[in-house]
């Protein structure tokens, strides 16, 4: 029986594919520009659980804009912070951000925070993106437009969501509810 659980134990260790989370620095450690100029610091949304999403003006999950919205409206006052991160890492958004401010209030009467136009992914990527990568592994990298990122009250990575899985789902209302 010995045997059994140590081949077992041996076998879990080299399937394991989720990176190791060290977490030398957590989400309050960085900071990020806001879509209007100022200073998004992390540091001030501690012990709130934060949704951040890369999001692009001419993707085809452009309309999750709404069910952001929604989810904002429906969790702020409990404790949810939707971060918006405009990208041109897949060549689908405006050219620049007041264009971009002006397409999410406009059409999706946004309300929630929004940075300037970021990388998201490569070497050129902000550096919350590469901490995601470096603490969570490949799931955290978006591998398109209105990739989600879940991170909990502690400043760590709860979850990621691919981009098809839209933001009213049943499955990111019951992740962003048990950490809340």
């Amino acid at each position: 029986m010995r045997k059994i659980i140590f081949l077992l134990s041996i076998i879990m260790f080299f399937f394991k594919t989720s990176a190791s989370a060290n977490y030398e620095k957590k989400i309050y450690d960085f900071s990020i520009e806001s879509i209007t100029g100022e200073t998004i610091n992390f540091k001030d949304y501690k012990n709130k659980v934060i949704l951040v999403v890369n999001t692009a003006s001419y993707c085809g999950f452009t309309k999750q804009y709404d069910e952001l919205q929604e989810l904002w409206d429906l969790y702020k006052e409990k404790g949810l912070i939707v971060l918006g991160v405009p990208t041109n890492s897949f060549n689908q958004e405006k050219s620049n951000n007041r264009d971009v401010k002006e397409f999410c209030e406009v059409n999706f009467n946004i309300n929630f925070p929004l940075t300037t136009i970021t990388e998201v992914k490569g070497k050129n990527s902000h550096e919350i993106f590469k901490w995601a990568k470096e603490n969570h592994g490949k799931s955290a990298v978006p591998k398109w437009n209105f990739h989600k990122i879940l991170i909990n009250k502690e400043g760590k990575i709860e979850d990621t969501f691919a981009s098809m899985t839209k933001p009213m789902s049943k499955k990111i209302i019951k992740a962003i509810e048990n950490i809340l």
